[in-house]
């Protein structure tokens, strides 16, 4: 045989030419052990230590170390989540169905801290640590998830920002810390004043008053109070209802194409300053940020000199007793204990008092809790209010 190639690939059979210009085939050599490992035990060494096993350990098949063979289940579900913030960001889509996808991406990372990661935090409080597959303790999974629920929730207050700006070109506006007009700034006043200022209770922070208890997914604002009269300081929380919306609308609530319902009942398409969309524009503001804007209201002959957001996240994760006697009561007694499950994540504004902070950290008994502070909205996924938005044009035909 002429032209034949040497270079034997495994389990392929070679091809070369005759003489008469035909291919042949020339069936694959068997491999021994010193082709599968380089430095497996060749026959002869076998032979000659008889006890010698003759499965091949890893040394002798080079494996990779876990950590590149399997992906690991919490840091692969992160990597889903950053996939569904792409879609915000994806230029094809209608601006509401971004806003909708950055919504998704918040909820979905609040349930993944309350039962996922809570899992893995009970597992370190139980001082449990074995390893999984893929080669990394409860501990190191915990570490490598803070490092990446930073990142996301920091893109996802940069996908916020792109998105507010690109929705006030279309009308819609998403009220923070900017200015009111004045239509607004008396709508908002109205509003606080009759549907917030009744369901409100601003709570006293000092030895004398127990610290209030709060809820999973619970919202609330700590303000740093000078009494006018003899400059006394004060510390005082108000926990936002969740009968509440999580946003407002400016005007009142949308009723159809162009119409609002105001608090009469009444509709029409009046001013849009107020948020009426008989000319495509909305604002829309956070209950939180109303609460913060007219709180002079709720704390008279007291100088406000300072405020701050917080939300917490709970352990909501239930674990299944299959031999329990009654499983109806079971799962009631679970779901109630849900509620007051240990913290597990905690969120601040980025320019909140060091010293609430401080007090917040020693009252709810962080025991191996995220604290994350970021800049602007705190929970995201409230923005799904905004997406019900009538605004047709600005979403996937039905």
């Amino acid at each position: 045989m002429e032209g034949h190639s040497g270079d034997h690939r495994a389990g392929k059979p070679s091809a070369g030419r005759t003489a008469h210009g035909q291919t042949s085939v020339t069936s694959p050599q068997p491999l021994g052990p010193e082709a599968l490992a380089p430095h497996a035990l060749s026959a002869h060494q076998l032979s000659q230590e008889p006890g010698k096993s003759l499965a091949l350990g890893p040394e002798e098949l080079k494996l990779p170390p876990p950590g590149s063979r399997y992906f690991n289940r919490e840091l692969s579900w992160l990597a889903f989540n950053w996939r569904v913030l792409a879609e915000a960001r994806n230029l094809r889509y209608p601006l509401l169905e971004r806003l909708r996808f950055l919504s998704i991406s918040g909820s979905n990372l609040d349930e993944f801290m309350m039962v996922r990661v809570a899992g893995l935090a009970g597992q370190v409080r139980r001082g449990i640590d074995e390893v999984s597959i893929d080669g990394l303790s409860p501990t190191q999974q915990l570490a490598l998830i803070h490092e990446d629920a930073i990142r996301l929730i920091d893109t996802q207050h940069e996908v916020l920002d792109e998105l507010k700006e690109l929705l006030a070109g279309e009308g819609i506006r998403i009220i923070e810390n900017g200015p009111l007009e004045r239509c607004e700034s008396e709508w908002l006043k109205h509003y606080f004043t009759e549907h917030v200022v009744p369901i409100l209770t601003p709570q006293a922070i000092d030895p004398a008053h127990p610290f209030p208890f709060i809820a999973n997914q619970g919202t609330g604002i700590l303000f740093s109070l000078e009494r006018i009269s003899d400059g006394a300081q004060v510390t005082e929380m108000i926990l936002v209802p969740p009968a509440l919306p999580r946003f407002e609308r400016l005007g009142g609530k949308q009723s159809g194409a162009g119409q609002v319902k105001n608090e009469e009942g009444q509709t029409g398409t009046g001013d849009p300053g107020k948020g009426d969309p008989g000319n495509g524009r909305a604002s829309w503001i956070s209950i939180e940020q109303l609460v913060r804007r007219k709180a002079m209201a709720l704390f008279p002959g007291f100088r406000i000199n300072g405020s701050g957001i917080f939300r917490v996240l709970r352990d909501s994760d239930i674990e299944i007793e299959e031999d329990a006697e009654d499983l109806v009561r079971y799962f009631r007694t679970a779901i109630q204990r849900r509620r007051r499950g240990k913290v597990i994540l905690l969120q601040l504004q980025a320019d909140f008092d060091p010293a609430a902070e401080q007090l917040l950290r020693d009252q709810l008994r962080l025991d191996h809790a995220i604290v994350l502070k970021t800049t602007g909205l705190i929970g995201i996924s409230g923005l799904a209010t905004i997406v019900d938005e009538e605004r047709p044009e600005l979403k996937f035909e039905p």
